[in-house]
This record gives structure tokens, sequence and C-alpha cells, in this order.
């Protein structure tokens, strides 16, 4: 079902409902046997992508293997060309990493995923597969520190300028930033560390105006509370590293394809003339339910070779059977531990979707469920001498440049993963010397609350 943009999400279901209804009551009257009703969000999580026929695992196995066998060559050049599906390196697909694409793909309710090495990695097969020299990329500042640094150096050596705007400006103002060359518009649903949540309607909108996809990171939301295709979103990235994994074990990322851009409206030439490297394929004709899938893929995949090996594939499903259970306790978690930090004598200030005016009315317009993730800021009295202090007693809580994990972590951005920004960019980005993030985990939260009141005191 699709959601309608700007529309909140209970408003928007009620004619799809009646109509479900009625649907379900001629169904009881017909002879005819009624079509199965789709896996729930939970069942999805548990059994899609892997569909073992009898004697065969049940539980999606690990294929360790980089090659394929074919006693045909004329079937070999048929996949090596496009013209069949099949395995033929691992590098360009594998049977334990389809399985894990598969299942995110249908949790988002996409057209096709492609997994990478890293969330990194899907940032830029996103970027790569779309833009050349010369283009322009629109992104929100309230971006992860080395997306920022990857759109705002890495990619401008290679001719691809990028411009940051903040999020929650005004429309008209975020569009006079827009060019005739931008070929993208970029954001994260939550951002990080920022933690501002998008206006999808607002900035979807402009997307269509201007003719570009809208790609947007979902990391720190998940499908299990957000799914950005239902609010415009053209493209979606995870760094799978997080909460898919949940446990901090594996590194990786996956690209989804909405199937909902036109590519052939002129901007995207690469997409609808002949590839020179794939015998001429033109990727709008031959893949018109997924041309940017495909091509990225085929060129991204094989050229750059950033792909997800198939063990973190397997841990990565393993980490999805649960992301349905995780993520209710990381809110709920959060929610709590920012609430007594919110009363505590020693931080000047609390960030959490949960508790901000302006977060709690995007969580109740954009996400499934009201929960405002795992992941909260907080500003420490005393600055960095007392976040020092305060990090080296926790006991529960660690000190790790990571989040998304089962248990609790904290980290100052501002000394590590936005040490690369001036303060000017920083605080673009959300940040200031005295923030502290923490990834809250699903121990008990009473537990954390103790641990992080010991760490606090003088």
């Amino acid at each position: 079902m699709i959601r309608s943009v700007g529309k909140k999400p209970r408003e928007a279901e009620k004619k799809p409902r009646k109509a479900a209804r009625k649907a379900v009551a001629r169904s009881v009257q017909s002879t005819q046997p009624a079509a199965p009703a789709p896996l729930r969000f939970a069942t999805r999580c548990i059994q899609a992508g892997h569909s073992p026929a009898v004697g065969e695992p049940r539980i999606l196995p690990i294929i360790q293997s980089t090659t394929y066998k074919y006693e045909d060559i004329d079937q070999v050049n048929r996949v090596m060309t496009l013209q069949e599906f099949g395995y033929k390196y691992t590098r360009t697909g594998n049977p334990t990493v389809t399985g894990f694409e598969t299942k995110i793909n249908l949790l988002e309710g996409g057209a096709g995923a492609v997994a990478t090495a890293s969330g990194q990695a899907a940032t830029l097969l996103a970027i790569a597969s779309i833009v050349r020299a010369g283009d322009h990329i629109m992104a929100a500042s309230t971006l992860y520190g080395g997306t920022f640094t990857l759109f705002n150096s890495t990619l401008k050596k290679f001719g691809v300028n990028a411009t940051f705007f903040e999020p929650d400006a005004p429309a008209r103002e975020i569009e006079k930033l827009f060019r005739p060359e931008t070929r993208v518009l970029f954001g994260e649903t939550i951002g990080n560390p920022g933690l501002t949540i998008l206006d999808f309607s607002k900035l979807s909108r402009l997307a269509r105006q201007h003719g570009v996809p809208f790609i947007v990171d979902n990391t720190l939301a998940t499908p299990f509370l957000c799914r950005p295709f239902q609010l415009g979103a053209n493209i979606i990235t995870h760094s799978a590293t997080k909460y898919i994994d949940g446990h901090a074990t594996s590194i990786g990322g996956v690209v989804i394809d909405g199937g909902n851009f036109d590519w052939k409206n002129g901007l995207f030439p690469e997409f609808t003339t002949p590839d020179p490297t794939y015998n001429g394929v033109i990727y709008t004709e031959k893949f018109p339910q997924s041309p940017f899938l495909f091509k990225a893929r085929a060129q991204f995949l094989r050229d750059f070779g950033a792909c997800l090996n198939p063990m973190n594939a397997f841990l990565f499903n393993l980490g999805l059977e649960t992301l349905h259970l995780r993520m209710p306790r990381h809110g709920e978690n959060a929610l709590a531990l920012a609430r007594f930090l919110a009363g505590h004598a020693r931080v000047a200030w609390v960030n959490y979707p949960g508790l901000d005016p302006t977060g709690k009315k995007r969580i109740k317009q954009f996400f499934d469920h009201e929960n405002g993730s795992g992941i909260l800021t907080f500003g420490m009295k005393g600055g960095v001498p007392a976040i020092r202090r305060f990090a080296q007693k926790l006991k529960v809580a660690a000190l790790v440049v990571h989040i998304g994990d089962a248990r609790t972590g904290v980290l100052h951005p501002a000394s590590s993963t936005h040490a690369q920004l001036d303060e000017k960019a920083q605080r673009a980005a959300g940040i200031t010397p005295d923030l502290v993030r923490v990834s809250v985990g699903i121990e008990d939260a009473d537990d954390l609350i103790a641990d992080f009141d010991q760490a606090l005191a003088p």
C-alpha cells in the first residue's frame, strides 16, 4: 500500500482499510478461495528471503564459495552479458547474500536490493550509480560524519560537488540551492547524531519538482519504524552494521531500489544509452522495472568490488529475525534514559525525538510506531573534562565508536566521528563541544539509569 505523502498514516490509511474490509466481505461470499493475506512485518523478519524445498535447510545456509559451475559456454555468455540471471562470481552475487537482500527488500517494500561491504560503500554505490563528473548533490547538513566527508571532500576529487542544507529550513530556501546539474537529493531519516527527523513531505516534493531521485539513509529508523518508499523516497540505504546486525559482529551495507523513479526524464543518459561494457545494454529498456538496481550491481560491484561476504550476510539475516523485538526495547530504554537525564543536575540539555515536540510530531506523521529509535544525545556541564571523567566511570555502558548494538555505548562525536569538521560544520551537523551521543541498548533500563547516575556524580 502506498501512503499519501504529507498525510498522517492513520488518516491516509482510512480509505484503503475500508476498501480492504469490502474486499474481505466479497471473498467470503465468493466460491473462489481467497488469496493468502500478505505476511506481517514480524513474520517477514523471520521467514522472508529463503523458501527451502523438502529436505533442504530451513535456515538460510552459508554458501561460502566464490565460484559457480556451468556446463555450457553459451549459458555463461548469457549470464556475463546480462541476458540471463545466474551467479558467476561472488563479487556480483551469492546465494546467501541474495537471501539477505531479498529479506531487507521485502521489509522496506522495494523492487530489489544490492548488498555491499559497508554502509559507506552502500552510500557510494547509490551515488556513483547516478552521478558523473560535473554533477551536483543536494544533501542535508545533519549527516553522519563519514557521509559528509565523502560528499564534501572525496567526491569533489572526481568532479562531483555537494551543497549542504539545513533540513528544517523552509522549502523556498532549500529550493534556491538546486542547480541545473543537481542529480540527487540525500538525507537521513534520523540524522546522526543531530537526531533531526526528515520532513519527508517537503523533501520528496522538492525532489519530484526537480526530477531527481530522493535517497534516504534509513539506518537509525530501520524499516520497523519507517518505510521511506511510502513517503516519497526513491532509493534507501542502510549501514547494516547497526540495527540490522544488532550485535556488533559484522560490517556491511545495503541499497534498496524503490522502482518508482523515472530514469528516462532526460537527466540521466547513462540509464537510457547503451553501456559499452555490456554489449550495449540499455538499462531502462532491458530492466524497465528497476534499471537503477541492475546498473548498480552490474557496474559498481563489478568495477569497485565492494561486495558483502556470505558470512556477514548470514549474520545480518539472523539479526533481521529479531529486529521487530529489539527496536521497541531500544526505543523504550532510550526514552526512559532521556527522561532521567533531562532531570539531572549535571546535564545541560537532552535531545531525543521522543521528547522533542517537533520530533514527536514527525514520529506520528511519518513513522509506523510511536518510537524514536535508540539514539539520544545530551550536553554535559563542565565540558570535555567532565565528559572524559564520565566516560571513564561507566560500568554497564562503554565508550565505543559504534551505534545500533544490543549493548549501550557512548561517544563524544566532536573529538571522534566528526573531528575532521571545523566547529562551524560540526554545529551545522547538530554537534556541540559538550555533546555526548548514547546508543541505548536493550539491557534493563534501571541498570542503565543507575550506571549513568553514578558516572555523572562528581
